[in-house]
């Protein structure tokens, strides 16, 4: 976000989904992505930054999928960038 000039915003919200379901979205007011990179940006190694290792968002989907969990990408139209990492809930039993 430090390319975007003016107010820089992230919003982080959690709501209960379908199915006893934890929906848990991160947004920001960066510059977005590219169309024709989105199906990219989970690849091990794949970065848009002059000095990115790529491994950010590879590595948070696959902790994300080790609790069961997805992580996925959607352009929102406010032009914010949305992931949207999607948990399981699972009730702790004392």
């Amino acid at each position: 976000m430090k390319d975007v000039d003016g107010t820089r915003e992230l919003a982080i919200k959690s709501r209960r989904a379908k199915n006893e379901q934890l929906m848990v979205s991160v947004s920001d007011t960066g510059v977005g992505l590219p169309p024709q990179q989105a199906n990219r940006i989970f690849d091990a190694f794949f970065t848009t930054k002059a000095h990115g290792t790529g491994m950010g968002l590879s590595i948070s989907r696959s902790i994300v999928a080790s609790h069961n969990g997805h992580l996925w990408a959607a352009e929102q139209l406010s032009a914010r960038r949305k992931f949207s990492p999607h948990f399981t809930h699972q009730s702790r039993s004392t």
